[in-house]
């Protein structure tokens, strides 16, 4: 396997992408028995190889590792140098530091040979670039035959609609702007070439489209319940969390960011403020029922785990520049 460095001189003014969701909260988004049961359906046993594919800082490595043999060994790449580093700290302190490794790495150019790896994988990073097939035939291309290729992604479309115990009294057209806010969001963010948030839907097809054997389509059994006294880790995680972005006006992004992939999607900002006045209402009224201990909710949610294998004999080409 080659070796790939970072940029000589990486842009001092770029932020680490993904970086307000690398916290305590990510450790709870399976259930390691739900991850074990997918590893006997997709034979995690003769798996000795593993590219992480963006793999931030490791969260998704670190969950799959139980369900792996204990003498697998897992590669992970990210544009981020920064997350590179810290995937690395964490492995150590979770005593794999000496089975799982971090470098850096483009997705959509991934800096191995072709036939490389047992399994390919991949954790919300499709939901993130502008060629989510581009990456999905990378990731082929780098599995040997008859190897897996595994993503585990979102319909975060889906997961807005999601009903609280106060928003199950929010009138209909309240509802409805809210989830208008969430489309066009995704729809301006796919338009200006930063990825499509609900990308889980299509990847199964994508997958067969690009020649992928055995195609297979699971959904994560975890949700994000909440109800008092919000004592669970995974709950008290939630709440900490959300009582920061509360404080900082972060909903799923910054307001700037909002607005940018609003009025990519076809809003205009008048009609965005309006709605980020209406979402801001309905934070602070989640916040302080939280507070009095009345806020619930069952929390479900979408997210797909989709595998295939790689025919013997598909040939998948480096992807390169046009």
């Amino acid at each position: 396997m080659t070796q790939s460095q970072p940029p000589a001189s990486p842009d001092p003014a770029s932020q680490p992408h993904s970086a307000e969701y690398f916290g305590e909260v990510r450790n709870y988004w399976w259930n390691q028995d739900f991850l074990e049961l997918m590893g006997k359906r997709l034979r995690f046993a003769q798996v000795e190889s593993v590219l992480d594919v963006g793999c931030g800082v490791g969260h998704w490595g670190r969950a799959l590792a139980a369900a792996l043999p204990p003498s697998a060994m897992l590669v992970g790449v990210d544009l981020q140098p920064r997350w590179v580093a810290e995937a690395t700290l964490h492995a150590v302190q979770a005593g794999l530091g000496g089975r799982f490794t971090y470098q850096f790495g483009d997705a959509g150019k991934l800096p191995f040979a072709d036939n490389s790896f047992d399994l390919v994988t991949c954790q919300t990073v499709l939901i993130h670039v502008p060629d989510p097939r581009a990456v999905l035939r990378e990731m082929l291309r780098v599995a040997k035959p008859g190897g897996l290729v595994l993503a585990a992604e979102p319909n975060n479309l889906a997961n807005a609609a999601v009903l609280s115990s106060l928003s199950e009294t929010v009138a209909s057209d309240e509802l409805v702007r809210t989830l208008r806010l969430h489309l066009l969001c995704q729809r301006g963010k796919q338009a200006l070439g930063l990825g499509f948030n609900s990308i889980g839907d299509l990847v199964p097809g994508m997958l067969a489209a690009l020649g992928a054997q055995d195609v297979r389509t699971y959904l994560n059994d975890k949700a994000t319940d909440m109800f008092p006294p919000y004592t669970s880790p995974a709950q008290r995680a939630e709440v900490q969390q959300f009582s920061d972005w509360l404080s900082r006006e972060f909903w799923m992004w910054s307001k700037p960011e909002t607005l940018g992939y609003f009025t990519a999607g076809g809003g205009t900002a008048a009609e965005f403020e309006a709605l980020w006045i209406m979402l801001g209402q309905h934070q602070q009224a989640t916040g302080a029922a939280i507070k009095a201990c009345s806020y619930h909710t069952g929390g479900g949610g979408i997210t797909y785990l989709v595998s295939g294998r790689k025919q013997a004999g598909l040939k998948q080409g480096r992807n390169t520049d046009p």
